[in-house]
């Protein structure tokens, strides 16, 4: 079947939903090209289908495939920001990197090389897991790329800052402490958001305090008010290389029923994307969603909401990338 595309400012864009009904043909990121039809990109997007380092409920390495089929209905004017993210720059689905499942120290060196090898043309990177086990090697690759370790923000139910599960160093609940300790993440710009629910004792926050992590908490975010938490995180972030990681379960179960390890009292889905809007015209050097697992979802809830989260964050490289040309 012909592809009929919506190719605005030079660039080849999504499959024209006007001509092809949305619900037909290969489900690329919002029916972009693949990497493969186009000469290069400026931005990336590739999933790791990969949840070997989970503690609760597998099933996030079905979570890109999940995404880009719930990024079917998503078109290329973003009004929100009033930005064409996909007319701005070229943006391609590069697949999905080919990740062991049965070893996680060669899952990440997997991760790692793979992310630097889509970013040597100085390329963007958008990434969809897999569980959060891989954001480790993807900021190792956004850290060497910058030249400097970069801001984190970080936003999710959960900490990620614990030493290990059942002696295992590597795994999604551990990734961002191995970031500090491997200083490439700069502990001046680092902060989670979204986090709630119960703890192993209050030393879980004591050792975040002790690396640095700022932290505004779901409740913080329903009482202070979007604008408010915006304005904080940008201060922290500053004009720094910034890397955001998105744990889907930092929305409320009531909007991402599908994930690993639910936590209720969460945030919105409208919360989410109006934060990431505020922070237009940051350093954005590179972004991950994770941990959608779509056995557990119900009415592509999780799937559009994780879909609509990247989309947002594309449209942010997107404009940062315009801004600069």
């Amino acid at each position: 079947m012909e592809e009929i595309r919506v190719n605005e400012g030079g660039h080849v864009g999504p499959i024209d939903s006007s001509q092809i009904p949305r619900y037909a043909g290969a489900a690329t990121y919002a029916r972009l090209p693949r990497l493969d039809q186009v000469d290069s990109a400026d931005i990336k997007i590739v999933g790791v289908p990969f949840d070997t380092g989970v503690s609760y409920r597998p099933g996030a390495r079905f979570g890109a495939t999940h995404v880009r089929e719930a990024s079917r209905l998503l078109r290329p004017y973003n009004p929100a920001m009033d930005v064409s993210p996909f007319a701005n720059v070229q943006v391609a689905d590069a697949g999905d990197m080919a990740v062991n499942p049965f070893n996680i120290d060669e899952a990440i060196a997997t991760i790692e090389r793979n992310a630097l090898e889509l970013t040597a043309d100085g390329a963007s990177l958008m990434t969809i897991g897999g569980d959060h086990t891989i954001a480790l090697p993807l900021l190792r690759a956004a850290s060497e790329r910058a030249g400097a370790p970069v801001a984190l923000l970080h936003f999710d139910a959960h900490l990620d800052t614990w030493d290990s599960y059942f002696g295992a160093d590597y795994t999604h609940g551990t990734p961002f402490r191995r970031a500090v300790e491997e200083g490439i993440v700069d502990t001046d710009a680092i902060s989670h958001v979204g986090t709630r629910g119960p703890l192993y004792g209050k030393k879980d926050l004591d050792d975040d305090e002790r690396m640095g992590f700022g932290i505004i908490t779901s409740a913080d975010v329903f009482r202070r008010g979007v604008d408010d938490v915006v304005a904080t995180l940008r201060e922290r972030v500053g004009d720094r290389p910034l890397y955001i990681s998105v744990d889907i379960d930092v929305l409320d179960p009531a909007h991402a029923p599908g994930t690993g390890t639910p936590e209720a009292g969460g945030m919105t889905s409208r919360e989410m994307l109006e934060i990431l809007r505020g922070l237009r015209g940051l350093n954005l050097v590179g972004a991950d969603v994770v941990e959608v697992a779509p056995a557990y979802d119900h009415a592509e809830l999780t799937g559009v909401a994780a879909s609509h989260v990247c989309y947002d964050l594309i449209t942010l490289m997107s404009d940062l990338r315009a801004s600069k040309a």
